[in-house]
């Protein structure tokens, strides 16, 4: 046993407005230099929809994440004999394209153009080469358009769909989307960490954040390709491989990241996870149809002696230990079974798991008389009539499996009808008792989730420990040279190139 920490987050689908406060955040604090214009850390997609980078999520192209190959687990782009083959070429590297070329106004031209009958405006130029640029592509592209045939039909995941479902789903009298807010996912076992060459991307072990040393990267991007969520970017300025940090310095304060502070919707909750680093390999060998099970139980539980006295033997304080017994997310993954990672066949062990929109149903009302369910099978039939079909939904979180996300959707139906049998009193408390007891769940259970998800503070959607960096940053240097020192940066700026 191997007992790690792990800053692990949950994003709640169901409250998310796709307001993009989110990601406007972290553009102003991380992503506004040169050569970063392009990125962003975070990103909020429509889905039914291709994504950003356009069509991340097709790994035959990509080749991202991790494959079992005779009985063994090995990272999908390339092996280790292979890595000098291709260190100098990467067809699988996604282009400018597949992102957006950066803009901006030349607005000069709004004061110093010359006096003409027409209303001056100022054309779109590059970033990039500076010169002048039809804008064809930018940062969620097709926002809002989830439904739309000319970006929907591009989607992934609609592959594991029927034609007849596909057809469904992009006529526009069942037109339907959700949103999904997207971080680097700071995976228990990172392809990116284990591709790159130079070793300038690691695993912190005192909170499991992946960051990339900027002195080391030598920009082979290697770990772009791997990371098979493709939340690693190339700054073209620098020369060098930049990524979401998790706002660390803010995180060893005790605080929550900037995109979960400014969250509108109270989406985001952040919390301490323990997992067992030896059950990893053995996790990502698993056929696709264990993945999700055999990703909870990497999960240790907080409360188990044998499991709290391995975490101390690696220097897991008892300030963590506590904040991992309290932790929303533990609730959500581990106890609750609503939350779940996205795509769990790319084999990284995401820390950030997602709680599933309940899609609308077909119908919602007869003869203008809102329909009550008066039986379990009419609580659970919008599963079935759920303009968003299940298949989907698994296809993005179960890998393939709808059992899973089944089980998830089951119970936040159930907690609903519970809710307006309690609070309304239209819907008989037998059928809603019988129904919470179909999901797996009971009246306590109902409560805690329905607090956590409608009523949570701040203190409860962020149970973070402050970090004691002394004792990390003492192991390689004295504590004092880095007294006041935090952030993103270096003294001296990164040169490009060698």
């Amino acid at each position: 046993m191997d007992i790690r920490s792990q800053v692990a987050m949950v994003f709640h689908l169901d409250k998310c407005i796709g307001c993009h406060t989110c990601s406007i955040a972290c553009k102003n604090v991380w992503t506004d230099r040169k050569g970063a214009d392009y990125m962003w850390w975070n990103n909020v997609e429509t889905k039914p929809g291709t994504g950003y980078p356009t069509q991340w999520e097709n790994q035959e192209e990509y080749k991202g994440g991790w494959v079992v190959k005779d009985g063994k687990l090995q990272l999908r782009l390339t092996s280790k004999g292979k890595f000098l083959q291709k260190i100098f070429h990467q067809p699988s590297l996604p282009t400018m394209d597949e992102y957006y070329e950066p803009w901006t106004y030349r607005y000069e031209d709004l004061f110093n153009g010359p006096e003409r009958d027409d209303q001056p405006t100022a054309i779109p130029v590059s970033k990039v080469t500076g010169q002048y640029i039809d804008i064809e592509a930018g940062p969620n592209w097709d926002d809002d358009l989830g439904g739309s045939p000319l970006y929907a039909r591009n989607d992934v995941n609609l592959a594991a769909m029927s034609e007849e479902q596909r057809l469904q789903l992009l006529s526009i009298e069942t037109l339907v989307m959700f949103y999904l807010p997207r971080i680097c996912n700071h995976c228990a076992n990172p392809a990116c960490v284990a591709a790159c060459p130079s070793g300038a991307i690691y695993k912190r072990g005192e909170d499991g954040i992946v960051l990339i040393n900027q002195n080391v990267c030598r920009g082979w991007r290697y770990c772009v390709s791997a990371c098979p969520y493709k939340k690693v970017f190339y700054n073209w300025s620098t020369g060098k491989s930049e990524k979401c940090l998790l706002c660390y310095p803010r995180v060893e304060t005790g605080q929550a990241p900037a995109c979960f502070h400014s969250c509108v919707g109270r989406i985001r909750y952040m919390g301490v996870l323990l997992y067992d680093a030896d059950k990893i390999e053995a996790a990502g060998l698993k056929p696709d149809a264990e993945l999700v099970t055999a990703h909870r139980d990497l999960l240790a539980d907080p409360n188990d002696p044998a499991v709290i006295e391995s975490a101390r033997k690696n220097g897991v304080s008892e300030q963590v230990l506590k904040a991992a017994r309290n932790s929303p997310v533990y609730r959500f993954v581990k106890d609750w079974g609503l939350a779940l990672a996205p795509h769990p066949e790319y084999r990284t062990f995401p820390s950030l798991f997602y709680v599933p929109a309940l899609g609308p149903v077909t119908y919602a009302m007869e003869n203008g008389v809102a329909l009550n369910p008066t039986s379990t099978e009419e609580i659970f039939a919008p599963l079935e009539q759920a303009r968003l079909p299940m298949s989907y939904l698994a296809s993005l979180f179960g890998a393939g499996q709808e059992a899973p996300v089944r089980y998830a959707m089951k119970k936040m139906l159930a907690i609903r009808t519970w809710k307006r049998a309690t609070e309304v009193g239209d819907v008989d408390l037998k059928v809603a008792l019988a129904g919470l007891r179909e999901a797996d769940c009971d009246p306590e259970q109902a409560e805690a989730i329905y607090r956590l998800t409608s009523l949570c503070s701040f203190e409860d959607r962020f149970v973070i420990p402050a970090s004691h960096r002394e004792q990390a940053v003492e192991v390689l240097t004295n504590p004092l040279e880095r007294k006041g020192a935090a952030g993103f940066g270096f003294r001296e700026a990164p040169q490009r190139g060698f």
